[in-house]
């Protein structure tokens, strides 16, 4: 099997949302801003409205947490030795303990499992999601000079759209609500654009990175922790879970995508090492083509 090929249509499309960006010019945020605000909370909607949850989500959202902070404690082992400053600490945390599985990682699992892996890829981002807005955000606030991390957590989580997109659509099938055919349809459409537009987004924000004064050592210690340690420590946590093997393939799969672009944002929202982050996460993404095929190989 050509794991390979299935990359080709996933940064094709990053390809186009690139050359857009730097020949035309977007306002990526408006873009960006329509994607997490107005698409991305339906799709995530129709998913908790159209699945049945059992015990497999919540060992999901385990996993998710114990992934994130072994990925810490890996941080911290580094910096300890390399005597980084909290400030570096906190750019090397959010470049290297969260994994782009929304605009990527999900792509990569509809084309490798088809929808019987797509509901368990979204439920992963939502969960991800959280565990941004919450342990990244307090990170990058923590390194940042005023270091309000929890107050701006707590306001980041309340401002993300897609947790209220999940809670209404799993009150509607708590109460089985049944919705007409004219609103599924509608549902679906925008549902459907989802991937696709965030896809585009990631390719104009990966052209607005520069990596002119890339830290050659703090990335590559990045990259090594992101690409090779997270899918290991992916592995073993999913030894311990009892869920179906795919989910399992989908777990480590997952764990090895490149840096979340949302790291760039919060990091430079706090001016927490803003171009270390954006550098590790162009890096990280490019090198993901020669990687992501060997995890392929591995685990399927």
């Amino acid at each position: 099997m050509n794991f390979f090929l299935y990359l080709i249509p996933i940064f094709g499309i990053f390809a186009l949302g690139y050359l857009g960006q730097k020949k035309l010019g977007f306002d990526t945020k408006s873009i960006s801003t329509m994607a997490l605000y107005l698409m991305s909370p339906v799709l995530v909607f129709r998913t908790f409205y159209t699945t049945e949850f059992d015990l497999t989500y919540i060992y999901m959202a385990l996993y998710t947490f114990l992934l994130c902070f072994g990925l810490i404690v890996v941080v911290y082992i580094i910096a300890f030795f390399r005597k980084y400053s909290v400030k570096e600490t906190c750019g090397m945390i959010l470049a290297s303990s969260f994994m782009n599985n929304g605009n990527y990682g999900t792509p990569v699992v509809l084309l490798l499992f088809g929808a019987a892996g797509l509901d368990y890829a979204i439920i992963l981002m939502v969960i991800q999601q959280i565990v941004m807005c919450t342990v990244g955000v307090y990170y990058a606030a923590k390194g940042s000079d005023e270091g309000d991390g929890i107050r701006s957590a707590i306001r980041a989580v309340q401002r993300m759209p897609m947790i209220y997109g999940g809670i209404v659509g799993f009150i509607f099938q708590a109460l089985n609500v049944k919705l007409s055919l004219p609103i599924i349809q509608a549902v679906n459409m925008v549902a459907d654009a989802a991937i696709p537009t965030i896809m585009l987004v990631l390719g104009m924000q990966l052209a607005k990175i520069s990596v002119r004064n890339l830290e050659r050592e703090k990335v590559s210690l990045s990259l090594i922790t992101k690409l090779a340690i997270s899918p290991i420590i992916a592995y073993f946590i999913t030894l311990f879970l009892p869920v179906d093997e795919m989910v399992k393939q989908i777990m480590i799969i997952m764990a090895a995508m490149p840096t979340a672009a949302n790291t760039t944002m919060y990091a430079l929202q706090f001016n927490t090492e803003p171009e270390f982050v954006s550098s590790a996460t162009l890096v990280s993404t490019m090198l993901s083509l020669a990687t992501l095929p060997i995890i392929f190989f591995l685990v399927l």
